[in-house]
């Protein structure tokens, strides 16, 4: 555990639930599951390494020792398969890309998409996320001051902007009032655990709370068919005139050890989880981090001050150049981390963190609750991004903080989200101050993706030096 702040310094310490002194009973764990997941937390697991033990859902060991974590997700990875609940609560719509895939089918798609996010494809889209940017602050610049605007779905609007200018170059086509409507009503709905998952009924069982999840993604479905559809005519008629985006690029993927293309259904399903996944791991970053800002005068003037610096030189360097400005979104992940945990189940026996894992039990790893945890972090629950400036971020263990997972199945778009996010928070910071309503409780909510509550108003103050 390193020391990052001063120690007379007095850091913000933003909303969370408090942890509980003891476990739930099972009718309550239900409720508490279905209700807010990170609520379901204990004392013992801020403070320990591994807890073992049953639960509704059977034997579950969650693992907060990094060593541990790294065996789980790299070394003995092998061992370790997709859970049941995860595959039902996430399976729709989505059985068929990289998220959920297992075995020789993933890593065949997984060869087969690494050359759309390498770090010079992912540089070059640059540009269209500044674009993006720009576009959101001359929105808000026609905004009267003082203006108070939900900030979740006008985060939701800019970075559906920037995936509509780099991954699918001629549009969404859709309204995006209604694309983020969709989008929180798919988390809301198809992230929430129903009672018939935890007490493991089979699919065919209907789980009436997820209704408008379905309508959700039925009209991603139809965006999805109505893009690939166009983009093959498009193809057929004059390969050369297709954009070089993500949708082009999907269509013409090989695997590089067998030469075979991804299925019709495979290509759906990564472009619903590129824009459902993709898209919300950045949404939220920035929700949190402008909240975080909210909170903080020091953090405002520093983004503020960087921006100035960075924003009139070279786009492409924004990336490497906005260091402050990416210190504090990951410090924002790590307070708010966008998925909040993994999970697996154990094939066979293992040992992890000194204890015995038999076959059968659900290991989990909580960024909730690794992020947080006593063992690894100085001022756990403070806001802090001197953690991730140069210096200081090398000290951090690999296995210590995950916004985006780690080892063979890390996040395949994390470099694309960190430099989008980075890049629209200094316009922003550059032109604005946000704050929080008075007396408006923010309260993180998680449904697949960690969220506010009801989302967050913000009040808009053109800055002033």
């Amino acid at each position: 555990m390193t020391n990052f702040s001063p120690a007379a310094a007095v850091l913000p310490r933003p909303p969370a639930p408090a942890p509980r002194k003891g476990p739930l009973g099972p009718l309550q764990t239900m409720w508490v599951l279905r209700k807010n997941p990170i609520e379901t937390w204990t004392r013992a697991h801020f403070e320990l390494p591994i807890l073992v033990g049953p639960t509704i859902l059977g034997t579950i060991a969650v693992v907060s020792e990094p060593a541990a974590i790294r065996r789980f997700l790299v070394d003995n990875a092998a061992n370790y398969r997709k859970d049941a609940l995860q595959k039902r609560v996430l399976g729709e719509g989505l059985r068929e890309g990289l998220l959920l895939v297992e075995g020789d089918d993933w890593r065949v798609q997984r060869r087969t998409l690494a050359p759309l996010f390498t770090p010079k494809t992912v540089a070059s889209f640059a540009l269209a996320m500044n674009e993006a940017a720009e576009r959101l602050i001359a929105r808000w610049t026609n905004f009267r001051e003082g203006r108070l605007f939900d900030i979740q779905p006008e985060m939701a609007r800019v970075t559906l902007d920037a995936l509509g200018r780099t991954l699918f170059s001629d549009g969404l086509g859709r309204d995006p009032g209604e694309f983020t409507t969709a989008l929180t009503r798919y988390f809301r709905t198809l992230g929430t655990l129903d009672p018939f998952d935890l007490l493991d009924f089979p699919d065919w069982a209907p789980r009436f709370g997820r209704s408008g999840g379905r309508k959700a993604l039925s009209f991603f479905e139809d965006i999805v068919n109505t893009l690939v559809d166009r983009r093959k005519r498009l193809i057929a008629q004059n390969a050369g005139s297709a954009p070089r985006d993500l949708l082009t690029l999907l269509l013409e993927a090989q695997d590089p050890e067998t030469g075979a293309g991804l299925t019709g259904a495979e290509v759906r399903s990564n472009i619903v989880t590129f824009i459902g996944a993709g898209h919300e791991t950045t949404s939220n970053a920035l929700i949190w981090a402008l909240f975080l800002l909210s909170m903080s005068p020091e953090w405002r003037v520093r983004l503020a001050a960087e921006a100035d610096a960075v924003l009139p030189g070279p786009v492409e360097q924004y990336a490497e150049r906005l260091v402050e400005t990416r210190a504090v979104i990951e410090e924002a992940m790590r307070l708010y981390p966008p998925v909040a945990s993994i999970s697996r189940e154990a094939i066979d026996f293992d040992t992890l963190a000194g204890r015995r894992i038999r076959k059968g039990t659900l290991v989990m790893v909580s960024q909730w609750v690794l992020h947080r945890h006593r063992l690894l972090w100085d001022e756990p629950d403070a806001f802090d991004p001197r953690r991730f400036l140069p210096g200081a971020r090398e000290k951090i263990d690999r296995f210590a903080y995950l916004p985006l997972g780690a080892g063979p199945r890390i996040c395949i778009g994390g470099a694309f989200a960190l430099q989008e996010a980075a890049i629209i928070l200094a316009h922003i910071m550059r032109s604005f101050t946000l704050e929080t309503r008075k007396g408006y409780e923010v309260k993180p909510v998680q449904h697949i993706t960690l969220r506010p509550e009801g989302g967050l108003p913000m009040i808009l103050r053109r800055r002033r030096d």
